[in-house]
């Protein structure tokens, strides 16, 4: 019996039949009773488990608020192959069993013998792993959409509170907690990457805005590079923020490209856009061997780019369309490599359309001159080298936009 149930499992599917009977030998068998967690997600494993009888859950952050199914696995699946196979040996997930299972345990020691008798299996091991990544991201997405859907129920709700708000105070506190946990999506430190130095800073122009920016490190070579605006300011604006940043995270990692992470999301945001909005965004990725910057634009302001003597480099200016509206938009997409001792700036239309008391925008000139050779000897201390220059030449007036610096100087 133990033999004909290991033929079945579809990753041992044509191994010869001598195989089948030293593993039916070999391996052991374990009966785990429902309810038992046999992995723990963050922990250290050695075994890896085939499934026998019996039905397995799959659960991300278990036991805490953000708990989240991934599904259920049957007989014939396998378990516990990360922990074998990543350099940490810790589990990605956890896995609790909804049923009695019965298992068979295999050992590291097992499994690598048995990869060395029949290698063919590598090739499956890779395909089921494929697809569980392809389903695992399929869920991130129904979970965007759903979170989609929370954020415009609680959109409406809070128009419905607003109306019957009297008191300015309980106005003030309640977008004040807005604007926290808007500020608690955005990075919160700068990467630190040997080659790279990296300078962030955004000011909303009101509570809670529309500016956003991300730093995704992709691999130990390439970090990507996301600036974003998406139209109108307040509340509408910081949840349709939310979700493209969202998305914007999701995409990055499943793209290879800056124009197709781009198409992708607006792919994603055709079918959860019903207030008709639209954002721009700047997406880049800087190859820390190469110095490549490829980065794709859908409406946004070009990246400004200075060498060592902080003139800028010229770019072309393509077309380029905002996202969240149109089927397919045009996308600007370029490459440059970067000279040493460079420094990449990206930044929202909030700096440079800043007006004087008399009138008069900021400008790409007035910036380009805040960032002269020498001045600020960091990034970040370019970053707000700007945001005070175009506070005082606002007269530190209101602001009018968001602004919204990302800088990144090649070491």
């Amino acid at each position: 019996m133990k033999r004909d149930l290991i033929s079945r499992v579809p990753l041992l599917a044509g191994v010869p039949p001598e195989e089948i009977d030293y593993l039916a030998e070999a391996l052991r068998s374990v009966e785990v009773p429902a309810g038992s967690v046999l992995l723990e997600e963050g922990l250290a494993g050695d075994r890896l488990y085939i499934v026998l009888e019996g039905h397995v859950e799959i659960l991300k952050a278990l036991g805490t608020d953000a708990e989240r199914s991934l599904g259920l696995r049957g007989p014939g699946t396998f378990l516990g192959e990360m922990s074998l196979l990543s350099e940490t040996h810790r589990a990605t997930a956890s896995a609790r069993a909804s049923s009695t299972l019965q298992l068979l345990e295999m050992t590291r020691a097992d499994f690598e013998a048995l990869l060395q008798r029949q290698p063919g299996l590598t090739r499956r091991l890779l395909q089921t792993l494929s697809t569980r990544l392809n389903d695992s991201e399929n869920v991130t997405i129904r979970d965007l959409q759903e979170k989609n859907r929370q954020l415009a129920q609680a959109y409406e709700e809070l128009k419905a509170a607003q109306a019957k708000l009297i008191e300015q105070e309980k106005m003030v506190a309640e977008m004040k907690i807005a604007r926290d946990i808007q500020r608690s999506i955005l990075p919160k430190s700068r990467p630190q990457v040997p080659s790279l130095d990296f300078g962030m800073l955004i000011e909303p122009m009101e509570s809670v805005g529309g500016d956003f920016f991300d730093f995704v490190v992709l691999d130990d070579e390439r970090v990507g590079l996301v600036m974003g605006d998406v139209s109108d300011h307040g509340v509408p604006a910081a949840i349709f923020m939310a979700l493209t940043y969202s998305l914007m995270r999701v995409e990055a990692r499943r793209q290879s490209s800056p124009g197709d992470v781009l198409r992708a999301v607006n792919h994603q945001l055709q079918d959860m856009n019903d207030a008709g909005m639209f954002v721009t965004v700047l997406y880049g990725v800087i190859n820390c061997v190469t110095r490549e910057f490829h980065f794709a634009r859908a409406g946004h302001e070009l990246p400004l780019i200075l060498d060592a003597r902080r003139d800028p480099l010229p770019l072309k200016l393509g077309h380029g369309q905002f996202l969240g509206i149109f089927p397919e938009p045009l996308i600007d997409e370029q490459c440059i490599t970067l000279p040493a001792n460079s420094l990449v700036v990206m930044f929202t239309d909030g700096v440079t359309e800043t007006h004087s008391p008399g009138g008069e925008m900021f400008g790409d000139e007035r910036l380009q001159a805040v960032l002269y050779a020498g001045r600020n000897p960091t990034a970040q201390a370019a970053c707000e080298a700007v945001l005070a220059e175009v506070r005082a030449f606002g007269d530190y007036a209101p602001q009018s936009d968001d602004i919204t610096i990302i800088a990144v100087q090649v070491k």
